[in-house]
C-alpha cells in the first residue's frame, strides 16, 4: 500500500517537473523572441537572420502552446505572473503569429495590389466620361456623376501630388457644373474644353504612373 502511494507519489512529481520544465522553455521562448525583436528594430541583426531565427521561435512556441493549452490558457496571463515585460514578444507569438519581415511584405503586396486597382479605377472613369461627351451627353446631370466618380478615383491614388492636374481641373469643372441647372447642357465649346483636359490629363495621369514607381 505504502509502495503503491510512492509511486503515485512519484508520477505526480515527474508531472510536475515537466510542467515547470514546459513553463521554464515558454519563459525561454518570450525572452528569446523579445531579444530579437528589439535587435531587428535597432538594425542589430539582418532581415534575413531576424526571420530565420522568429520563424523558429515561432514554431517552438506554437508547439509548446499547444502542449500547454490546458496549465496556460493565457500566454498574456502568464507573462504577468512573472512579470516579464515582454510586449513585442506577445504581439510576434501570439497577436500576429508571423515575423515582421513578413507582415511588411504582406503589406507592401496589398499596397501594390491596392494602388494597380485604383489605376486601373481611374483609367476607366477617365474613359468613360471622354466616350460619353463624344456621344452628346452634355446634360450637367449626365456629366457631373462621372467627374465626380473620376475626381474621386484620383484623389484615393496617393503616388499622385495634390496639385496633379487632373485633380485640379476636374475640381474646377465640377465647381462650374454645380451652379448649373441639372437639365442644362454643356455648350459645344465648353464640351470641346472639358474633352481636351480629360485628354490632356490622362495623357499626364499616364505618364506620371512609372515615375512613382508604378
Amino acid at each position: 500500500m505504502s509502495t503503491a502511494q510512492m509511486e503515485v507519489k512519484l508520477w505526480n512529481d515527474k508531472r510536475e517537473r515537466e510542467m515547470y520544465e514546459n513553463f521554464a522553455e515558454l519563459y525561454a521562448i518570450i525572452k528569446a523572441t523579445e531579444k530579437l525583436e528589439k535587435a531587428y528594430v535597432r538594425d542589430i541583426i539582418s532581415s534575413s537572420e531576424y526571420e530565420t531565427e522568429c520563424q523558429k521561435l515561432i514554431a517552438h512556441f506554437k508547439t509548446l502552446a499547444s502542449t500547454l493549452k490546458d496549465t496556460v490558457p493565457s500566454i498574456e496571463r502568464f507573462a504577468d505572473t512573472y512579470k516579464m515585460d515582454c510586449p513585442a514578444a506577445i504581439n510576434r507569438l501570439v497577436t500576429s503569429g508571423v515575423p515582421a519581415t513578413v507582415e511588411h511584405r504582406a503589406a507592401a503586396a496589398a499596397s501594390a495590389t491596392t494602388s494597380a486597382a485604383i489605376v486601373a479605377e481611374c483609367v476607366q472613369n477617365f474613359i468613360t466620361a471622354m466616350d460619353s461627351l463624344k456621344l452628346n451627353m452634355v446634360a450637367v446631370d449626365q456629366v457631373h456623376p462621372l467627374l465626380s466618380d473620376l475626381s474621386a478615383s484620383l484623389n484615393k491614388l496617393t503616388i499622385l501630388p495634390p496639385d496633379f492636374e487632373g485633380k485640379t481641373k476636374m475640381k474646377e469643372w465640377i465647381a462650374r457644373l454645380s451652379k448649373m441647372g441639372a437639365a442644362d447642357e454643356l455648350t459645344e465649346q465648353q464640351a470641346r474644353q472639358l474633352h481636351f483636359d480629360l485628354e490632356s490629363s490622362y495623357n499626364s495621369f499616364m505618364a506620371a504612373l512609372p515615375n512613382a514607381g508604378t
